[in-house]
Protein backbone atom coordinates (compact mmCIF):
# COMPACT_ATOMS: atom_id res chain seq x y z
CA UNK A 1 0.00 0.00 0.00
CA UNK A 2 1.61 3.39 -0.82
CA UNK A 3 3.06 5.45 1.18
CA UNK A 4 2.61 9.63 1.85
CA UNK A 5 5.27 11.23 -0.28
CA UNK A 6 6.40 13.20 2.45
CA UNK A 7 6.61 10.14 4.95
CA UNK A 8 9.28 8.85 2.27
CA UNK A 9 11.18 12.21 1.54
CA UNK A 10 11.87 12.21 5.39
CA UNK A 11 12.68 8.91 5.77
CA UNK A 12 15.02 8.99 3.27
CA UNK A 13 16.76 12.13 4.45
CA UNK A 14 17.42 10.94 7.95
CA UNK A 15 18.65 7.58 6.33
CA UNK A 16 21.23 9.98 4.75
CA UNK A 17 22.55 11.22 7.77
CA UNK A 18 23.02 7.59 9.37
CA UNK A 19 26.54 5.93 10.02
CA UNK A 20 26.39 2.14 8.60
CA UNK A 21 26.73 1.12 11.95
CA UNK A 22 23.27 2.68 13.36
CA UNK A 23 21.27 2.52 10.05
CA UNK A 24 22.27 -1.47 10.21
CA UNK A 25 20.79 -1.02 14.09
CA UNK A 26 17.81 0.49 13.09
CA UNK A 27 16.62 -1.81 10.44
CA UNK A 28 17.27 -5.15 12.82
CA UNK A 29 14.80 -3.20 15.26
CA UNK A 30 12.63 -2.55 12.69
CA UNK A 31 12.94 -6.67 11.73
CA UNK A 32 12.51 -7.10 15.22
CA UNK A 33 9.29 -5.08 15.55
CA UNK A 34 7.79 -6.33 12.39
CA UNK A 35 8.19 -10.32 13.45
CA UNK A 36 6.71 -9.18 17.27
CA UNK A 37 3.96 -7.96 15.49
CA UNK A 38 3.88 -11.25 12.83
CA UNK A 39 3.63 -13.67 16.09
CA UNK A 40 1.28 -11.29 17.42
CA UNK A 41 -1.41 -11.62 14.34
CA UNK A 42 -0.79 -15.01 13.95
CA UNK A 43 -1.81 -16.01 17.85
CA UNK A 44 -4.95 -14.50 17.95
CA UNK A 45 -7.86 -16.49 17.77
CA UNK A 46 -9.95 -13.74 15.63
CA UNK A 47 -9.46 -13.29 12.13
CA UNK A 48 -7.85 -10.75 10.42
CA UNK A 49 -7.55 -9.62 7.16
CA UNK A 50 -6.06 -6.38 5.20
CA UNK A 51 -7.98 -5.31 1.83
CA UNK A 52 -6.31 -2.98 -0.88
CA UNK A 53 -8.17 -0.04 -2.17
CA UNK A 54 -8.81 -2.36 -5.06
CA UNK A 55 -10.59 -4.64 -3.01
CA UNK A 56 -8.16 -7.36 -2.86
CA UNK A 57 -6.37 -9.21 -0.45
CA UNK A 58 -2.99 -7.89 0.77
CA UNK A 59 -2.85 -9.91 4.47
CA UNK A 60 -4.29 -12.65 6.46
CA UNK A 61 -3.34 -14.41 9.35
CA UNK A 62 -3.60 -17.81 10.18
CA UNK A 63 -7.34 -18.17 11.93
CA UNK A 64 -8.77 -16.29 8.81
CA UNK A 65 -7.16 -18.78 6.53
CA UNK A 66 -8.37 -21.44 8.98
CA UNK A 67 -12.26 -19.81 8.89
CA UNK A 68 -12.61 -19.41 5.15
CA UNK A 69 -10.35 -22.20 3.78
CA UNK A 70 -8.07 -20.34 2.33
CA UNK A 71 -4.00 -19.68 2.29
CA UNK A 72 -2.44 -16.19 1.95
CA UNK A 73 0.65 -17.72 -0.18
CA UNK A 74 -2.06 -18.70 -3.37
CA UNK A 75 -5.37 -15.77 -3.01
CA UNK A 76 -2.64 -12.77 -2.07
CA UNK A 77 -3.94 -10.18 -4.78
CA UNK A 78 -6.96 -11.89 -5.23
CA UNK A 79 -10.34 -10.18 -4.80
CA UNK A 80 -11.79 -10.11 -1.47
CA UNK A 81 -15.13 -10.96 -2.80
CA UNK A 82 -14.65 -14.34 -3.62
CA UNK A 83 -14.85 -14.88 0.29
CA UNK A 84 -17.43 -12.47 1.73
CA UNK A 85 -19.60 -12.05 -1.36
CA UNK A 86 -22.67 -10.49 1.16
CA UNK A 87 -20.45 -6.75 1.04
CA UNK A 88 -20.51 -3.82 -1.10
CA UNK A 89 -16.76 -3.55 -1.17
CA UNK A 90 -17.19 -0.39 -3.74
CA UNK A 91 -19.50 1.47 -1.30
CA UNK A 92 -17.08 0.35 1.78
CA UNK A 93 -13.49 1.25 -0.30
CA UNK A 94 -15.06 4.67 -0.87
CA UNK A 95 -16.01 4.92 2.95
CA UNK A 96 -19.13 5.53 2.20
CA UNK A 97 -20.96 6.40 5.99
CA UNK A 98 -24.04 4.77 5.49
CA UNK A 99 -22.44 1.29 4.36
CA UNK A 100 -20.02 1.30 7.53
CA UNK A 101 -23.15 1.85 10.15
CA UNK A 102 -24.77 -1.43 8.06
CA UNK A 103 -21.62 -3.48 9.05
CA UNK A 104 -21.55 -3.12 12.66
CA UNK A 105 -22.76 -6.21 13.92
CA UNK A 106 -22.71 -8.18 10.80
CA UNK A 107 -22.91 -12.37 10.34
CA UNK A 108 -22.24 -14.62 8.10
CA UNK A 109 -22.43 -18.45 7.61
CA UNK A 110 -19.73 -20.16 5.82
CA UNK A 111 -19.80 -23.61 4.68
CA UNK A 112 -16.33 -24.27 3.08
CA UNK A 113 -14.28 -25.90 4.70
CA UNK A 114 -16.42 -26.35 7.47
CA UNK A 115 -19.84 -25.10 8.36
CA UNK A 116 -19.32 -21.64 10.49
CA UNK A 117 -20.69 -18.85 12.22
CA UNK A 118 -18.60 -15.63 11.80
CA UNK A 119 -19.32 -11.98 12.80
CA UNK A 120 -17.26 -9.49 11.40
CA UNK A 121 -16.82 -5.66 11.25
CA UNK A 122 -14.66 -3.38 8.56
CA UNK A 123 -12.32 -0.66 10.09
CA UNK A 124 -11.32 1.79 7.60
CA UNK A 125 -7.65 2.57 6.89
CA UNK A 126 -7.65 5.37 4.39
CA UNK A 127 -4.78 8.06 4.17
CA UNK A 128 -4.91 11.40 2.21
CA UNK A 129 -4.27 9.46 -1.39
CA UNK A 130 -7.33 7.59 -2.81
CA UNK A 131 -4.90 5.02 -4.17
CA UNK A 132 -4.00 4.67 -0.49
CA UNK A 133 -7.19 3.63 1.19
CA UNK A 134 -8.08 -0.10 2.71
CA UNK A 135 -9.79 -1.51 4.80
CA UNK A 136 -9.00 -4.06 7.86
CA UNK A 137 -11.53 -6.76 8.33
CA UNK A 138 -11.61 -8.45 11.92
CA UNK A 139 -13.33 -12.15 11.81
CA UNK A 140 -15.08 -13.75 14.70
CA UNK A 141 -15.80 -17.29 15.24
CA UNK A 142 -19.51 -17.30 17.01
CA UNK A 143 -20.19 -21.04 15.91
CA UNK A 144 -20.21 -22.25 19.60
CA UNK A 145 -22.03 -19.39 20.89
CA UNK A 146 -24.93 -20.24 18.39
CA UNK A 147 -25.00 -23.55 19.25
CA UNK A 148 -25.32 -22.80 22.96
CA UNK A 149 -28.11 -20.50 21.80
CA UNK A 150 -29.67 -22.90 20.13
CA UNK A 151 -29.41 -25.37 23.04
CA UNK A 152 -30.80 -23.06 25.42
CA UNK A 153 -33.75 -22.29 23.34
CA UNK A 154 -34.36 -26.06 23.09
CA UNK A 155 -34.41 -26.56 26.88
CA UNK A 156 -36.81 -24.22 27.16
CA UNK A 157 -38.85 -25.90 24.59
CA UNK A 158 -38.61 -29.04 26.29
CA UNK A 159 -39.46 -27.64 29.46
CA UNK A 160 -42.52 -26.32 28.42
CA UNK A 161 -43.42 -29.05 26.48
CA UNK A 162 -43.07 -31.22 30.43
CA UNK A 163 -45.01 -28.46 31.89
CA UNK A 164 -47.72 -29.22 29.18
CA UNK A 165 -47.52 -33.68 29.91
CA UNK A 166 -48.70 -33.10 33.25
CA UNK A 167 -51.79 -32.04 31.60
CA UNK A 168 -52.18 -33.71 29.01
CA UNK A 169 -51.91 -37.02 30.91
CA UNK A 170 -54.53 -35.81 33.39
CA UNK A 171 -56.71 -35.02 30.80
CA UNK A 172 -56.65 -37.58 28.53
CA UNK A 173 -55.12 -40.72 30.12
CA UNK A 174 -58.02 -41.08 32.25
CA UNK A 175 -60.69 -40.79 30.16
CA UNK A 176 -58.71 -43.33 27.64
CA UNK A 177 -58.61 -45.92 30.72
CA UNK A 178 -62.00 -45.51 31.44
CA UNK A 179 -63.32 -45.74 27.76
CA UNK A 180 -61.08 -49.22 27.37
CA UNK A 181 -62.74 -50.67 30.68
CA UNK A 182 -65.96 -49.84 29.09
CA UNK A 183 -65.20 -51.26 25.60
CA UNK A 184 -63.98 -54.19 27.40
CA UNK A 185 -67.60 -54.67 29.11
CA UNK A 186 -69.55 -54.14 26.15
CA UNK A 187 -67.46 -56.58 24.01
CA UNK A 188 -68.22 -58.62 27.17
CA UNK A 189 -72.07 -58.08 26.67
CA UNK A 190 -71.93 -58.71 23.14
CA UNK A 191 -70.28 -62.23 24.13
CA UNK A 192 -73.40 -62.72 26.54
CA UNK A 193 -75.72 -61.75 23.93
CA UNK A 194 -73.67 -64.53 21.32
CA UNK A 195 -74.43 -67.31 23.95
CA UNK A 196 -78.43 -66.33 24.01
CA UNK A 197 -78.60 -65.62 20.04
CA UNK A 198 -77.47 -69.36 20.23
CA UNK A 199 -80.11 -70.17 22.67
CA UNK A 200 -82.68 -68.63 20.33
CA UNK A 201 -82.94 -65.00 20.90
CA UNK A 202 -83.70 -62.15 18.38
CA UNK A 203 -80.45 -60.76 17.82
CA UNK A 204 -78.81 -62.12 14.74
CA UNK A 205 -75.34 -63.42 14.83
CA UNK A 206 -74.59 -61.08 12.08
CA UNK A 207 -75.45 -58.26 13.97
CA UNK A 208 -73.64 -59.37 16.95
CA UNK A 209 -70.23 -59.59 14.31
CA UNK A 210 -71.03 -56.11 13.28
CA UNK A 211 -71.58 -55.02 16.66
CA UNK A 212 -68.03 -56.67 17.70
CA UNK A 213 -65.94 -55.80 14.65
CA UNK A 214 -66.98 -52.06 16.05
CA UNK A 215 -66.24 -52.44 19.11
CA UNK A 216 -62.92 -53.37 18.02
CA UNK A 217 -61.92 -50.79 16.07
CA UNK A 218 -62.69 -48.57 18.98
CA UNK A 219 -60.63 -50.20 20.85
CA UNK A 220 -58.00 -50.48 18.90
CA UNK A 221 -58.34 -46.61 18.56
CA UNK A 222 -57.87 -46.27 22.10
CA UNK A 223 -55.10 -48.40 22.09
CA UNK A 224 -53.42 -45.91 19.57
CA UNK A 225 -54.15 -43.22 21.54
CA UNK A 226 -52.54 -44.58 24.88
CA UNK A 227 -49.59 -45.45 22.94
CA UNK A 228 -49.11 -41.80 21.58
CA UNK A 229 -49.71 -40.47 25.62
CA UNK A 230 -47.12 -43.19 26.46
CA UNK A 231 -44.69 -42.16 23.73
CA UNK A 232 -45.19 -38.54 24.83
CA UNK A 233 -44.48 -39.61 28.63
CA UNK A 234 -41.27 -41.38 27.64
CA UNK A 235 -40.07 -37.97 25.32
CA UNK A 236 -40.67 -35.63 28.00
CA UNK A 237 -39.73 -37.30 31.69
CA UNK A 238 -36.88 -39.88 30.63
CA UNK A 239 -35.89 -42.70 33.17
CA UNK A 240 -31.98 -43.56 33.80
CA UNK A 241 -31.49 -46.76 31.61
CA UNK A 242 -30.91 -49.84 34.14
CA UNK A 243 -27.58 -51.70 32.78
CA UNK A 244 -27.63 -55.20 32.82
CA UNK A 245 -25.66 -57.51 30.91
CA UNK A 246 -27.48 -57.99 27.62
CA UNK A 247 -27.75 -59.98 24.22
CA UNK A 248 -28.76 -57.54 21.59
CA UNK A 249 -29.64 -59.80 18.79
CA UNK A 250 -32.50 -61.68 21.30
CA UNK A 251 -33.66 -57.71 21.83
CA UNK A 252 -33.98 -57.16 18.29
CA UNK A 253 -36.07 -60.28 18.01
CA UNK A 254 -38.04 -59.52 20.29
CA UNK A 255 -38.96 -56.04 18.92
CA UNK A 256 -39.61 -57.97 15.52
CA UNK A 257 -41.88 -60.33 17.25
CA UNK A 258 -43.66 -57.22 18.24
CA UNK A 259 -43.92 -55.86 14.30
CA UNK A 260 -44.35 -59.28 13.38
CA UNK A 261 -47.94 -58.94 11.88
CA UNK A 262 -46.91 -55.39 10.63
CA UNK A 263 -44.48 -57.07 8.23
CA UNK A 264 -47.20 -59.15 7.17
CA UNK A 265 -49.57 -56.05 5.92
CA UNK A 266 -47.09 -54.22 4.31
CA UNK A 267 -44.91 -56.75 2.33
CA UNK A 268 -42.11 -56.07 3.85
CA UNK A 269 -38.94 -58.71 3.58
CA UNK A 270 -36.91 -58.39 6.52
CA UNK A 271 -32.84 -59.51 5.92
CA UNK A 272 -30.62 -59.95 8.78
CA UNK A 273 -27.04 -60.11 8.65
CA UNK A 274 -25.10 -60.73 12.04
CA UNK A 275 -21.94 -62.39 12.84
CA UNK A 276 -21.66 -66.05 14.51
CA UNK A 277 -20.85 -64.52 17.99
CA UNK A 278 -21.54 -60.99 19.52
CA UNK A 279 -20.32 -59.98 23.02
CA UNK A 280 -22.86 -59.31 25.39
CA UNK A 281 -23.16 -55.46 26.61
CA UNK A 282 -24.38 -53.64 29.24
CA UNK A 283 -27.99 -52.25 28.46
CA UNK A 284 -31.30 -51.45 29.27
CA UNK A 285 -32.73 -54.40 27.62
CA UNK A 286 -36.49 -52.81 27.63
CA UNK A 287 -34.86 -49.18 26.49
CA UNK A 288 -33.03 -50.46 23.79
CA UNK A 289 -36.39 -52.86 22.63
CA UNK A 290 -38.18 -49.27 22.63
CA UNK A 291 -35.16 -47.61 20.19
CA UNK A 292 -35.19 -50.48 17.81
CA UNK A 293 -39.20 -50.94 17.78
CA UNK A 294 -39.08 -47.17 16.60
CA UNK A 295 -36.35 -47.23 14.10
CA UNK A 296 -37.91 -50.18 12.56
CA UNK A 297 -41.61 -48.19 12.44
CA UNK A 298 -39.72 -45.13 10.89
CA UNK A 299 -38.54 -47.87 8.17
CA UNK A 300 -42.01 -49.71 7.80
CA UNK A 301 -43.27 -45.96 7.26
CA UNK A 302 -41.20 -44.69 4.55
CA UNK A 303 -42.25 -47.94 2.43
CA UNK A 304 -45.66 -47.75 1.97
CA UNK A 305 -45.87 -49.71 -0.81
CA UNK A 306 -43.37 -52.60 0.58
CA UNK A 307 -39.75 -53.15 0.19
CA UNK A 308 -36.70 -54.11 2.15
CA UNK A 309 -35.32 -54.08 5.43
CA UNK A 310 -31.28 -54.66 6.06
CA UNK A 311 -30.56 -55.10 9.89
CA UNK A 312 -26.68 -55.62 9.75
CA UNK A 313 -24.92 -56.07 13.29
CA UNK A 314 -21.37 -56.22 13.65
CA UNK A 315 -18.76 -54.97 16.35
CA UNK A 316 -15.85 -52.11 16.10
CA UNK A 317 -13.34 -51.78 18.59
CA UNK A 318 -15.38 -49.84 20.87
CA UNK A 319 -18.89 -50.52 19.87
CA UNK A 320 -21.61 -53.13 18.84
CA UNK A 321 -23.24 -51.83 15.96
CA UNK A 322 -26.96 -51.85 14.49
CA UNK A 323 -27.07 -50.87 11.14
CA UNK A 324 -31.07 -50.42 9.73
CA UNK A 325 -30.76 -49.69 5.63
CA UNK A 326 -34.48 -49.63 4.12
CA UNK A 327 -35.45 -49.01 0.59
CA UNK A 328 -37.82 -46.65 1.39
CA UNK A 329 -38.86 -42.74 -0.28
CA UNK A 330 -35.33 -41.32 1.81
CA UNK A 331 -35.17 -38.15 3.77
CA UNK A 332 -35.33 -34.72 1.86
CA UNK A 333 -31.98 -32.75 2.08
CA UNK A 334 -34.71 -29.71 4.19
CA UNK A 335 -36.00 -32.31 6.51
CA UNK A 336 -32.46 -33.65 7.59
CA UNK A 337 -31.52 -31.67 9.78
CA UNK A 338 -34.79 -31.95 11.74
CA UNK A 339 -35.39 -35.72 11.95
CA UNK A 340 -34.65 -35.68 15.80
CA UNK A 341 -36.70 -32.76 16.86
CA UNK A 342 -39.52 -33.02 18.45
CA UNK A 343 -42.78 -33.14 17.08
CA UNK A 344 -41.43 -32.72 13.60
CA UNK A 345 -42.92 -35.47 11.34
CA UNK A 346 -43.86 -36.20 7.67
CA UNK A 347 -46.05 -38.20 7.91
CA UNK A 348 -50.11 -37.47 8.49
CA UNK A 349 -49.94 -39.61 11.68
CA UNK A 350 -47.67 -39.60 13.05
CA UNK A 351 -46.58 -38.35 16.42
CA UNK A 352 -42.92 -36.60 15.92
CA UNK A 353 -41.65 -38.28 19.01
CA UNK A 354 -39.97 -41.48 17.75
CA UNK A 355 -36.62 -40.78 16.51
CA UNK A 356 -36.11 -37.97 19.80
CA UNK A 357 -37.06 -41.01 21.76
CA UNK A 358 -34.82 -43.07 19.93
CA UNK A 359 -31.41 -40.29 20.36
CA UNK A 360 -32.41 -40.09 23.91
CA UNK A 361 -32.47 -43.23 24.83
CA UNK A 362 -28.73 -44.02 22.60
CA UNK A 363 -26.83 -40.98 24.59
CA UNK A 364 -28.48 -42.35 27.73
CA UNK A 365 -26.30 -45.34 26.76
CA UNK A 366 -23.65 -43.07 26.25
CA UNK A 367 -23.83 -44.22 22.25
CA UNK A 368 -23.50 -42.56 18.78
CA UNK A 369 -26.02 -42.38 15.99
CA UNK A 370 -25.26 -42.29 12.09
CA UNK A 371 -27.61 -41.44 9.77
CA UNK A 372 -27.38 -41.73 5.85
CA UNK A 373 -29.97 -41.02 3.60
CA UNK A 374 -30.85 -40.40 -0.42
CA UNK A 375 -34.06 -39.28 -1.94
CA UNK A 376 -36.02 -42.19 -3.69
CA UNK A 377 -33.06 -44.61 -2.50
CA UNK A 378 -33.43 -45.19 1.24
CA UNK A 379 -32.30 -44.07 4.55
CA UNK A 380 -30.08 -46.08 7.03
CA UNK A 381 -29.54 -45.91 10.90
CA UNK A 382 -27.06 -47.04 12.70
CA UNK A 383 -26.95 -47.51 16.43
CA UNK A 384 -23.74 -47.59 17.94
CA UNK A 385 -23.70 -49.02 21.65
CA UNK A 386 -20.28 -48.99 23.89
CA UNK A 387 -19.24 -52.43 24.39
CA UNK A 388 -17.82 -50.87 28.11
CA UNK A 389 -20.03 -49.03 29.90
CA UNK A 390 -19.21 -45.14 29.99
CA UNK A 391 -19.03 -42.98 32.86
CA UNK A 392 -19.61 -39.87 30.50
CA UNK A 393 -22.97 -40.10 28.55
CA UNK A 394 -23.55 -37.80 25.28
CA UNK A 395 -26.31 -35.64 27.09
CA UNK A 396 -27.37 -32.52 24.20
CA UNK A 397 -28.24 -33.13 20.75
CA UNK A 398 -25.49 -31.69 19.15
CA UNK A 399 -22.95 -34.82 20.56
CA UNK A 400 -25.16 -37.21 17.86
CA UNK A 401 -23.38 -37.49 14.91
CA UNK A 402 -25.42 -37.27 12.28
CA UNK A 403 -24.60 -36.94 8.50
CA UNK A 404 -26.41 -37.58 5.13
CA UNK A 405 -24.66 -39.12 1.94
CA UNK A 406 -25.83 -42.08 0.02
CA UNK A 407 -25.95 -44.96 0.65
Amino acid sequence: MPMKSGFVEKLIERLDRLDPESLQSHFLRLAQDRGLLEMVFQSIQEGILVVSSEGNLDYANRAAEQFLGFTLDSERGRPVSRYLGEVDWDRILSLDTKEWSKLVSREIEVTYPVQRFLTFYVVPMHQDSADSRGALVILRDVTHEREQEASARESERINAVKLLAAGVAHEIGNPLNALNIHLQLLDREIGNLREDAADGAATSAKDLDELHELTEVARTEVTRLDQVITQFLQAIRPTRPQLVPNRIEMLLEEALTLLKQEVQDRNISIEIDRPDSLPQIKVDGDQIKQVFFNVIRNAFQAMPDGGQLKILLFTTDEYLGISFRDSGIGIRREEFSRIFEPYHTTKSSGSGLGLMIVQRIVQEHGGQIEVMSKPDTGTGFTVLLPLAERSIRLLNAQSTRKRAKPL
